[in-house]
């Protein structure tokens, strides 16, 4: 299930990309596919495990083939290993909500981007999230070890965009028929299995038969509500190329 939408991002065969806060991996396996070379990066250690095994399999299988690579790193998103310029896109997905210090997170994406490079960053929705937050405060920090810290207005995150010295060049919002999921979750209790309660259970598989099959009706249902309930923002942006300057002898 990805949230960053490729096309808009300008993901092209070749390209050098940072996945910041990669989890599982769903967005560096497309890159991949799309014959990017990845650096996926996260703090979790299991995370970066599976999506190396993963990586491989799909390397074992032609997949993906030499020279389309991928790197994993464990970093924080606020102290980056990597010099600057060192991609040429950048996807920061569900990541900028749980880090304190935000800004230093954007300035650190900003600095390692090439410029005329193009960052993805999403975050929770505004209205779903608040409606998440009123339901349970199992759901946030600080009772949510490593939860949610702020809910962002979508014109706060792009001035903080703007401010870093990037572009923003566009945003608009997906998943929309995971906002109930999640308030219903936040209802029953965010942290109990989801096994436990059967409408919890039940909705989870219709999401998963979702993502795996793509029905047409829960495509239309995705585009008719989304710009309302999308569950997530993307805001796409993008780094100035700065005009040599020419000095006259």
């Amino acid at each position: 299930m990805l949230t960053a939408d490729y096309d808009l991002l300008g993901v092209e065969s070749g390209d050098r990309i940072l996945d910041m806060g990669c989890g599982f991996g769903r967005h560096a396996y497309e890159a991949l596919r799309r014959g990017a070379s990845v650096v996926a990066c996260d703090l979790g250690f299991e995370e970066l495990k599976q999506v190396r095994a993963v990586a491989g399999v799909m390397y074992e299988q032609g997949e993906i083939k030499p020279p389309i690579a991928i790197e994993t790193t464990n970093s924080d998103a606020t102290r980056l290993p990597f010099a600057d310029h060192s991609f040429d896109r950048i996807i920061c997905s569900e990541v900028m909500e749980h880090i304190d210090n935000d800004l230093d997170a954007l300035n650190e994406l900003e600095r390692v981007l090439n410029p005329g490079g193009t960052l993805a960053i999403t975050i929770p929705s505004r209205f779903p999230e608040k409606i998440c937050w009123s339901l349970s405060d199992d759901y946030y920090a600080p009772k949510a070890v490593g939860g949610h810290v702020r809910i962002y207005k979508r014109k706060e995150l792009t001035k903080m965009i703007s401010d870093s010295g990037l572009d923003p060049q566009g945003h608009h919002r997906v998943h929309a028929l995971h906002s109930p999921y999640w308030w219903l979750r936040c209802i029953i209790g965010p942290n109990k299995p989801i096994q436990d309660n059967f409408f919890v259970r039940t909705y989870h598989q219709v999401l998963a038969w979702d993502i795996e099959k793509s029905p047409w009706i829960t495509r239309i249902l995705e585009k008719l509500l989304s710009p309302f309930l999308g569950k997530s923002l993307v805001v796409y942006a993008s780094k100035p190329v700065m005009e040599a300057k020419h000095v006259s002898s």
